[in-house]
């Protein structure tokens, strides 16, 4: 049985992360628009949504939750589960997700805030992949071929519904380093082996870590 895991998986470090955000903040301050406040899709946009604030100079940040995915399976059509509390009527507002994938999540979060009459709304990612229906207004870099975009933010999230999903269950760490890294993923054996202690021994499955 083959692995159900996605053909190639790009790691995105903290450092990284940092150079691409205040690329986009640049990019947002050179469009000469101005958002009153920002509002994070979370839990993806949390990080990318505070240091666009610190860059922007912002203190206005609000966020809601819009479910679509957990441990990098796709579980149910994207919908709002924890709505904006923040008032944002007659206010620009800045929509700030981690990457714009299928498109869904942006759907349902631009229904949610446009219900709530704001002045304007501009949308913005860390990573755009040009592959989605749906094209934000801002976006620090393209990715042009299909991969799954590993956050900082989300190692155990992901890499642990990666490890779940290994069929037949890897034997030992190496082996499942060995079948992560065919996938383009490598990272740190400490790191790692304590993913598997977690989600393996937790799944039942057995091996040495």
């Amino acid at each position: 049985m083959s692995d159900p895991l996605p053909a190639r998986i790009e790691r995105i470090s903290w450092p990284r992360f940092d150079r691409l955000a205040r690329r986009l903040a640049q990019r947002i301050i050179a469009s000469g628009w101005r958002p009153e406040v920002i509002v994070a899709i979370a839990r993806g946009g949390l990080a990318p949504a505070r240091v666009l604030a610190d860059e922007l100079d912002l203190a206005t940040v609000a966020s809601f939750r819009v479910a679509h995915y957990w441990q990098a399976q796709k579980t149910r059509a994207a919908c709002v589960v924890d709505p904006l509390c923040a008032e944002i009527a007659g206010r620009r507002v800045l929509l700030v997700d981690d990457v714009a994938d299928s498109g869904e999540t942006f759907a349902a979060a631009l229904d949610h805030l446009a219900a709530r009459q704001p002045a304007e709304i501009r949308s913005t990612v860390i990573l755009y992949k040009t592959v989605s229906p749906y094209r934000p207004d801002y976006f620090a870099a393209e990715v042009r071929s299909w991969r799954w975009i590993l956050f900082p933010w989300a190692i155990n999230e992901d890499v642990g519904g990666f490890l779940k999903a290994l069929s037949p269950p890897p034997r030992s760490c190496d082996e499942a380093a060995q079948r992560l890294a065919a996938r383009g993923l490598r990272l740190p054996r400490r790191q790692l082996a304590a993913l598997c202690r977690r989600h393996l021994d937790a799944a039942g499955c057995g091996g040495s870590v």
